[in-house]
């Protein structure tokens, strides 16, 4: 009830946020849905189903992390002093934005059956009645059971990660019963870089060793989600989860980059501020890169003679990449929120607003530098031996 009454008070854009995770939360159910009535329309190869559903993953982890990234900005669960006294400690914090993220999650798999229901033809009034009949399978009868059960695993999952990731968090910023202050300098490099690398090797031999295993035609990246062995899926994911884990070592590494060979005040105000950053939006940005990655190669496959995509798997694809994009945005909002004491004593010593977004350009171009290069090189790797 707490959690509803604040969601009603919200900010707007709090709300959109919440409304996205929403969003979010419904194409993933969409998806879930259709590998349901893929199942449904072959009974004989259920092989070709669970890789369809296997494939649900992607878009079902990238929802989960924009749901994270949702939940550690929204205002309500931010610690203040007085809170614990009041009976709202860590837990009950993290509890409240575990119950607003389930609510909106919970929302959007709603959403998802009824839009489901009424292209598959079982609402009947609106446009666009049985659209999708033939792909979703209306002539086969649906399993209410089942399709509620493929419902509640984006709320529960969301729920159960925003409440054990935010307990954490709070915990540790309550510590003096005061919020999160920012990070001293100078500050520590953010490890992770080994592992990450060694992640990273790994998904791209399992993806080229699951290439070489297939038959003469070879793995296609998707008009038809079951082609795809499961080599390719864990080979992929291996590699996103070591860019992940090596993001925050590299996004410091940019910020050493910006300060190396002499130094101007412009240079060194952009480089402390993404070292001090690299911790919150390094995970992101590698997250990013891995999906750039894999969007740049199913487009390099695309193009040379693949099948094209479906529209279940350019939902996926969307799904995806608008997901990682706005975890990466909420991520910086939130990094630009901690900055705004040091940013007032800037201006309050007379520094330029102009100073300011030069910075932040620097700290821009810098990631791209970085980041870009090491995007087309995992492409290259992973698409080489599809095509070979």
């Amino acid at each position: 009830m707490l959690a509803l009454r604040l969601a009603r008070g919200a900010h707007p854009l709090v709300v959109l946020r919440r409304l996205l995770v929403a969003a979010a939360s419904a194409g993933v159910g969409f998806l879930l849905l259709s590998a349901l009535t893929h199942a449904l329309a072959h009974p004989d190869d259920p092989s070709a189903s669970v890789l369809r559903l296997s494939w649900c993953l992607v878009p079902l982890a990238a929802a989960v992390h924009f749901a994270v990234a949702v939940a550690r900005t929204d205002p309500s669960t931010r610690p203040r002093s007085g809170l614990s006294a009041a009976g709202l400690g860590p837990g009950r914090l993290a509890a409240l934005a575990a119950a607003g993220t389930a609510v909106s999650a919970a929302l959007g798999s709603t959403l998802a059956l009824l839009v489901f229901l009424h292209l598959r033809g079982d609402l009947t009034g609106l446009p666009f009645d049985g659209a999708a009949a033939d792909m979703l399978a209306a002539d086969a009868s649906l399993p209410l059971a089942a399709a509620l059960t493929l419902l509640t695993i984006v709320p529960l999952t969301a729920t159960v990660t925003v409440a054990l990731t935010l307990r954490s968090r709070i915990g540790t910023a309550t510590a003096d019963d005061a919020p999160p202050e920012e990070p001293p300098v100078p500050t520590v490099p953010p490890g992770g870089l080994p592992w990450g690398c060694a992640l990273t090797a790994a998904g791209l031999a399992i993806g080229t060793y699951a290439a070489r295993a297939q038959s003469e035609e070879g793995p296609r990246l998707p008009g038809d989600f079951g082609s795809n062995p499961a080599g390719v899926l864990t080979g992929w994911a291996l590699t996103a989860v070591g860019l992940a884990v090596a993001g925050p070592a590299l996004t410091h590494f940019c910020g050493r980059l910006l300060q190396m060979v002499r130094p101007s005040a412009l240079r060194l105000l952009a480089g402390r501020v993404l070292m001090e950053e690299a911790r919150r939006i390094g995970r992101p940005v590698g997250v990013l890169c891995a999906v750039a990655s894999a969007v740049i190669a199913g487009w390099t496959l695309s193009d040379s003679g693949a099948r094209p995509f479906g529209p279940l798997t350019g939902l996926g694809a969307t799904l995806v990449i608008a997901c990682t994009t706005a975890t990466l945005l909420v991520s910086t909002a939130e990094a630009r929120a901690l900055r705004t004491t040091t940013r007032e004593e800037l201006r309050r010593l007379g520094t330029p607003a102009s100073t300011l977004r030069t910075a932040t350009a620097l700290r821009v171009l810098s990631l791209l530098a970085v980041f870009a290069p090491l995007t087309w090189a995992v492409a290259t790797l992973a698409v080489a031996p599809l095509r070979g």
